[in-house]
């Protein structure tokens, strides 16, 4: 059989509950938003900061940030604002603020991705923990019973076999954050048995010995897996595959970035899945939603963020 051990986890089966958890903490996270100046980013984090998700720190256009709070009915006064003169000046204050210890992590707001993640990974700021950085997209799907974590469909375009175990240890040290202890994961592929010609496959088997033998610890590696496996407890009886996961796993490792890109955006757009979304990796969590996102996807990724953010360090 497929997986050896089931033990007890916390099951997240909405957003609501992230939020709930984040605002039991004794006092909301700081978060460095960089590159704020701009609509949905500023009604996100007001909306974090009324419902005691997190205090911003809102670098970048200082006189047009002040200009939005008054536009929602908010005193700048109450805020505290970093002025940034450009995108990479703004990642660059961003990550400061985090590595001085003035605030617990980060939201990339109109700042340029690379603006935010060169400084991070810099040695000299203190972030980099030597790992793979990826997006750990967690996802609230109607047709699901708990929410499910989907990596990477967003930043690794063709992982090596090295990646994919850096990208399951991050997964594994979010979920533990969150109380999920032993957490499920299937690798997907396009089938479920080993094949040369389908590296995907090859990196699956590998992943799950890797799992067995105790190199990637904490969890319940499972692959190669095909997606109606994966999803289906009902096919996978049918096609003879012995596995307790089917039908209701943690997360599942896409092969690349585009087929996880490509499945993410048809569970959105045709399925009404929601998604939040943070790097990891780094010793401390990113916000790296799409400048496209709406104020809702940031609000409930800097709760998520801010969860883990509050669970010691990475």
């Amino acid at each position: 059989m497929r997986g050896r051990r089931v033990i007890w986890k916390m099951k997240y089966s909405s957003f609501s509950q992230i939020v709930e958890q984040c605002q039991a903490h004794e006092r909301p996270r700081r978060v460095a938003v960089a590159g704020a100046a701009e609509e949905h980013v500023i009604r996100a984090v007001i909306s974090a900061a009324q419902e005691g998700i997190a205090v911003p720190v809102l670098v970048g256009d200082a006189a047009r940030i002040r200009e939005l709070l008054e536009q929602f009915g908010e005193d700048p006064e109450q805020y505290e604002i970093v002025y940034g003169r450009d995108s990479k000046d703004c990642g660059e204050k961003a990550v400061g603020l985090v590595r001085d210890g003035c605030a617990e992590f980060i939201m990339k707001g109109m700042a340029e991705t690379r603006d935010v993640l060169k400084p991070l990974v810099n040695r000299e700021n203190g972030m980099n923990t030597g790992r793979t950085m990826n997006i750990f997209s967690y996802n609230e799907v109607p047709q699901m019973s708990r929410l499910l974590a989907i990596s990477d469909g967003g930043m690794i375009l063709y992982p090596t076999l090295e990646q994919k175990r850096d990208i399951i240890l991050n997964a594994v040290d979010i979920f533990h954050r969150l109380g999920v202890e032993n957490p499920s994961i299937a690798v997907l592929a396009g089938v479920e048995k080993v094949n040369p010609k389908m590296p995907e496959t090859v990196d699956a088997a590998a992943l799950e010995e890797m799992n067995r033998n105790g190199e990637i610890p904490g969890c319940e590696v499972v692959g190669p897996v095909s997606f109606d496996i994966a999803f289906s407890r009902e096919i996978a009886e049918r096609k003879g595959f012995q596995c307790p996961y089917c039908g209701d796993f943690d997360m599942v490792l896409v092969p690349n970035m585009s087929a996880g890109n490509l499945m993410h955006k048809a569970m959105i757009l045709h399925g009404g899945t929601k998604m939040a979304g943070i790097v990891t990796g780094a010793k401390v969590p990113v916000v790296l939603t799409s400048r496209g996102a709406s104020a809702e996807e940031k609000f409930v990724s800097m709760a998520l963020a801010s969860l883990v953010a509050g669970r010691g360090a990475l």
